[in-house]
């Protein structure tokens, strides 16, 4: 991983990322935290952000990471940013929906069928959209990195048919549109902040989770799940979000630098995560989780059977929003 990472890095700033001509740049220590591992393809990312820094400041910046949720989770360490007594923190859209109910346009089932769709969305208009949005939150998206697409494990059985997640009780990130969508497959879905997921499945308050593969293996989760199906039920993006309050303080250079860096490292982190996610699929099959594939036919059963959660939430998401989503992917898919 740290090759890949060095790698992209150098290409990138090989590719034109110019050192600072002014002296506009003040010695900063910069905290950035995260609710998972430092296994995770994310250390990758924040690698590479941090040597962007350290490259575009002549060393006049110190960045330093938190993980698994040690300075608190997504939500707390985001409330952290608004107050201005925190940086950075790199989270996942999802248990953000609260504060920006458009980022739940992101967890809507089915939405992406790739992560090329994904991509494109979210580094052009409809992603910038969202990202303008955030900032009236008080807090600076600065990148979209990858979280990957969701799949379901659980302790019970293998889910091959929407008749199988019947009754199963499985975490869910603390947001209604997962809790409706579950729900709506017959599930007994419960909301639960990440740092508790290992506990509460090894004591079996709860059957199942769902993650991408490279989450699942970096968790060890394989320790306490049986089964792995890969239903690629969701792709949700993280951010990497940094305090309104604090970034008013920097100069426009700095500000630049921080956007700069943190695109470098989210073309790090892409990457490591999609070369590491069939990596991490034989990782916890070889550990002892059973996987399986689901037939086109049950997919297609499972997207119909959610296909009402968009029309339930588009008002509280933003109907223009759910709108203009549909749109962006169908011009994508158009061309």
């Amino acid at each position: 991983m740290k090759t890949l990472a060095k790698f992209g890095l150098a290409t990138v700033l090989a590719a034109g990322v110019a050192m600072p001509a002014a002296a506009e740049i003040s010695n900063r220590t910069i905290t950035v935290s995260n609710g998972v591992s430092e296994t995770h393809p994310v250390a990758d990312g924040v690698a590479a952000m941090r040597e962007c820094m350290t490259e575009r400041t002549g060393g006049a910046w110190t960045l330093n990471a938190f993980w698994s949720s040690s300075l608190g989770d997504d939500l707390q360490a985001t409330q952290a940013l608004r107050s201005g007594t925190q940086e950075m923190v790199i989270t996942s859209t999802s248990p953000l929906v609260g504060l920006e109910p458009s980022l739940g346009v992101f967890d809507l089932p089915f939405l992406f069928a790739d992560a090329q769709e994904a991509d494109a969305i979210l580094d052009g208009p409809f992603g910038q959209m969202i990202s303008d949005r955030l900032r009236e939150t008080g807090v600076v998206n600065l990148a979209y990195w990858e979280n990957g697409f969701r799949n379901l494990t659980n302790s019970l059985r293998p889910v091959t048919s929407l008749d199988d997640f019947d009754g199963m009780r499985v975490r869910v990130m603390q947001n209604n549109i997962f809790l409706d969508t579950f729900q709506t497959l017959g599930a007994n879905a419960l909301p639960m902040a990440f740092g508790e997921v290992f506990t509460a499945l090894e004591t079996g308050t709860i059957d199942a989770q769902e993650n991408p593969f490279v989450t699942i293996h970096t968790s060890q989760f394989y320790q306490v799940q049986d089964y792995v199906s890969a239903t690629r039920h969701a792709y949700t993006p993280f951010m990497v979000l940094f305090s309104g309050p604090i970034f008013g303080t920097y100069s426009e250079q700095e500000q630049q630098i921080l956007f700069d860096c943190a695109v470098i490292g989210r073309d790090v982190q892409r990457a490591v995560s999609r070369a590491l996610s069939g990596d991490s699929l034989t990782a916890i099959q070889a550990e002892g989780m059973n996987f399986n594939e689901l037939e086109t036919a049950e997919l297609e059963r499972i997207r119909e059977a959610v296909a009402a959660v968009y029309d339930r939430h588009a008002e509280t998401i933003g109907e223009d929003v759910v709108e203009g989503i549909r749109t962006a992917l169908a011009e994508l898919r158009s061309n």
